[in-house]
C-alpha cells in the first residue's frame, strides 16, 4: 500500500545508526545522573496551543475524540514533559527522553529526538549542563567538528519594550529578525517613531560571531544594566565551552525565540561538514506559569535523524553465514553459539555469498558431523 505524504519505511545501516544513537544517549545521560521519562504519543491538543506554549494546532496531527475534544500526536517533548514534571517530586532536577515528535510542517510527519530538560537549579548550572551533555555525547559519536551558537530572548525584548507595539505587529516584528529581514525590521520600528531602536534592531541583524562581537556590545550597550547582565551570562557560557576545547562559538545577539516558551538563553549545534542543525534548545521557566508554577527550567533536544546520517558504526562485526538443512538445523543453532561477537546468519541454501565473512557448512561423515569452512 502506497504511505500517506510525509511517512517512510526505513531499513538497514540508517535504522541501525539511529538505535545505536539512541543506545549511546541512554548510557550518556544514565552516567550524568539523568531519570529517563517518557509520556503518551497521544495528548490533548490545548497543552500545546494555550497561550503558554503558543504552538500551532494546524501544524499538528490531530483529530476529535469521542468527546468531541481535540487529541494530537505528540508535537513537541518539552511542553509534554513540563505537563509531566509538575507532578513529579522537585528532587530529581534531571530529565532525559528519546523518541518521535509529529508535525505537519516539517520535513516529513515524524522525527526521532532525544533530549534533556533540567528543572530547578540556577540559570548558568542548567545551561551549562545542557552544553556539556551535548559536548559529551557528539564525543561518544565520534562527532568532533561542530559548531555551537548561544543567544538570548531578553535583548530583543529589552530593546523592543519602550515600543509598546500591538500584539501582532511585535510578532510581525519578531518573525522580520527571525528571517533576518533588515529593512523589514527598520521600517516596522520607524513606523512606531523610534529611529534609535530601529537602527540598534537592524544593527543586531548582523550581530553574529566570536568573542569581538559581545566585547563590541558591552561598549554600545555600557549605559544598560539589563543588557550588559544578558552579555556577561553568554560569555560566562561562551568561556565555559572554550575551557573544554570547544573551538567553534558563534554568538548571536539578533537571534529571537521561535517558540513563545523560550525565556532567556538560547542555543544551537550546527554540524560542520554540511551545517545541518544537530540540536537546539534554551531556557523555557514561563511554561510552568500555565501550571502556577514558578519554576526554572532549561532544555535541549537532539535531531536523531540528523545524528544518524552523520554516524557511522565504528565496530566492523564479521558476518557468519552456517549452512545447514532441516536435519542439521539444531547443531547450526547451538555452533552459533560458539561466536558470541558475531552475526550469524543459517541458510539451507547459500545467498549472496558476498555478503558473508565467513561460510561454514555443515557436513555428515561417518554418521558424525563436521563443520567445514568453504
Amino acid at each position: 500500500m502506497f504511505l500517506p505524504a510525509g511517512s517512510q519505511d526505513e531499513i538497514g545501516n540508517r535504522l541501525n545508526s539511529r538505535l545505536k544513537a539512541y543506545e549511546i544517549f541512554r548510557q550518556v545521560t544514565t552516567k550524568r545522573n539523568f531519570k529517563q521519562i517518557s509520556t503518551p504519543v497521544v495528548e490533548y491538543a490545548n497543552t500545546f496551543t494555550n497561550k503558554y506554549a503558543g504552538m500551532e494546532l494546524q501544524n499538528m496531527l490531530k483529530w476529535f475524540n469521542r468527546d468531541g475534544e481535540i487529541e494530537v500526536l505528540r508535537p513537541d517533548w518539552t511542553t509534554a514533559i513540563a505537563r509531566a514534571l509538575v507532578s513529579q517530586h522537585p528532587s530529581q532536577l534531571k530529565w532525559s527522553y528519546q523518541g518521535s515528535i509529529f508535525r505537519s510542517d516539517k520535513h516529513g510527519t515524524e522525527s526521532r529526538q532525544a533530549g534533556v530538560e533540567i528543572v530547578h537549579t540556577t540559570p548558568l548550572l542548567g545551561e551549562s549542563e545542557c552544553l556539556l551533555t551535548a559536548i559529551h555525547y557528539l564525543k561518544e559519536l565520534h562527532i568532533d567538528h561542530y559548531l555551537i551558537e548561544l543567544g538570548h530572548t531578553g535583548i530583543f525584548d529589552e530593546l523592543t519594550s519602550p515600543l509598546k507595539l500591538e500584539t501582532d505587529q511585535l510578532e510581525k516584528l519578531r518573525m522580520a529578525m527571525h528571517d533576518k529581514r533588515k529593512d523589514e525590521v527598520y521600517q516596522i520600528v520607524a513606523n512606531s517613531g523610534n529611529s534609535n531602536i530601529a537602527d540598534q534592531l537592524s544593527m543586531l541583524i548582523d550581530a553574529y560571531g566570536s568573542f569581538d562581537v559581545l566585547e563590541k556590545y558591552e561598549k554600545l550597550w555600557a549605559g544598560n544594566s539589563r543588557l550588559l547582565d544578558i552579555l556577561g551570562h553568554l560569555k560566562q557560557l561562551a568561556v565555559l565551552l572554550k575551557d573544554l576545547g570547544v573551538q567553534d562559538i558563534l554568538v548571536d545577539l539578533g537571534r529571537v525565540k521561535n517558540l513563545p516558551y523560550y525565556c532567556g538563553t538560547m542555543f544551537r549545534g550546527f554540524l560542520a561538514t554540511d551545517g545541518s542543525t544537530c540540536f537546539s534548545g534554551g531556557r523555557y521557566d514561563k511554561l510552568y506559569e500555565q501550571f502556577n508554577e514558578q519554576i526554572s527550567a532549561v532544555g535541549l533536544a537532539f535531531d536523531v535523524d540528523v545524528l544518524a546520517d552523520h554516524y557511522s558504526l565504528q565496530e566492523k562485526i564479521d558476518k557468519i553465514c552456517i549452512i545447514a538443512n532441516e536435519e542439521t538445523h539444531v547443531y547450526a543453532e547451538n555452533l552459533r553459539t560458539t561466536y558470541p561477537e558475531a552475526i550469524v546468519d543459517i541458510q539451507y541454501t547459500l545467498i549472496n555469498e558476498g555478503d558473508y565473512d565467513k561460510i561454514l557448512q555443515i557436513v555428515k561423515e561417518n554418521d558424525e558431523y563436521k563443520v567445514v569452512q568453504k
